[in-house]
């Protein structure tokens, strides 16, 4: 039935209930969402605790994962528009393997479970406390709400194409959760910490019955992750294909900016604030077409 080189792992103890579909590596170079996954497999598979429903863990960008890049032909996690998918379109790398994620949902299916939840696994270029990325649509803002970290409304409302812009406008409730830094020893641990809590929250987990769950989930929940706080975006920066963008050194994800201060600099030009706000992925590695974000918080 499985494409068993697409699942990373899929666990159920035989009791009806949810799906809790979690998707990693949609960015080749984001690899963390599958060491955290294959842990969780692991304890699972020893433990063998009861849960309500499944979860099933699913790899991204197959292809740009080999060779550790963001992507091959285009950027996975904007293909997923309703004309790439209602007319088959094969014509990437990337498109075929979003094709291929669609297939191993399809084993899935809506009729089969109470309910169905996703979770995108991602981490950023720059460095950045962990953060859920929310599309306002169907409960997943409040689903959101249930996890102790930062929330950033409506970043698939402005970028379209987001593999949660589909999971969502199909009926699935979920989010996408950026762990950290791509490189960050926290970033596996952050991941790992999410899927616990949510398969207490989807599954009814008993977390007591892992017993190694306490220091991932804790250093996540308690020692890594941000009070809760939700932001919206206010402005996008987009890229076209022949700009050249350099983001000015030393900004973090959050980070605070000023009306002025100076962001990049744009095909010779300078770029600088036109806000009093936060600054949201700023973009720090060679392939993407987002410069940055600007985000404020929603009180």
């Amino acid at each position: 039935m499985e494409n068993t080189s697409r699942i990373i792992g899929k666990y159920s103890s035989g009791e009806n209930g949810p799906l809790l579909f979690i998707t990693a590596a949609v960015h080749g170079n984001e690899p963390s969402g599958i060491e955290a996954l294959n842990r969780v497999f692991t304890a699972l598979q020893n433990k063998k605790p009861k849960i309500k429903g499944c979860i099933v863990g699913v790899l991204g960008n197959k292809a740009a994962l080999e060779k550790n890049v963001r992507y091959i032909d285009e950027d996975l996690n904007r293909t997923w528009t309703e004309d790439n998918i209602s007319n088959k379109k094969k014509e990437t790398s990337e498109q075929n393997e979003m094709h291929e994620i669609i297939e191993v949902l399809q084993q899935f299916p809506e009729a089969d479970y109470s309910k169905r939840y996703f979770i995108d696994c991602h981490t950023t270029s720059s460095d950045s406390l962990p953060y859920v990325s929310v599309q306002l649509v169907n409960d997943n803002n409040k689903w959101a709400h249930n996890f102790p970290t930062y929330i950033v409304q409506g970043f698939s409302d402005i970028v379209y194409g987001a593999i949660d812009h589909y999971l969502s406008r199909i009926g699935l409730t979920g989010f996408t959760f950026e762990a950290g830094q791509h490189t960050s020893k926290t970033s596996a641990e952050n991941h790992e910490g999410m899927i616990w809590l949510a398969l207490k929250e989807a599954c009814n987990l008993d977390l007591t019955q892992i017993p190694d769950y306490p220091l991932c989930v804790e250093k996540f929940s308690v020692k890594n992750a941000p009070n809760q706080k939700t932001f919206k975006i206010i402005y996008r920066h987009g890229l076209e294909e022949n700009d050249t963008f350099k983001m000015k050194s030393g900004f973090k994800n959050f980070q605070k900016i000023y009306k002025g201060d100076l962001l990049a600099i744009q095909n010779d030009k300078e770029l600088k604030s036109d806000w009093d706000a936060r600054i949201f992925m700023p973009l720090y590695q060679a392939q993407g077409n987002d410069g940055f974000f600007v985000i404020e918080e929603v009180k």
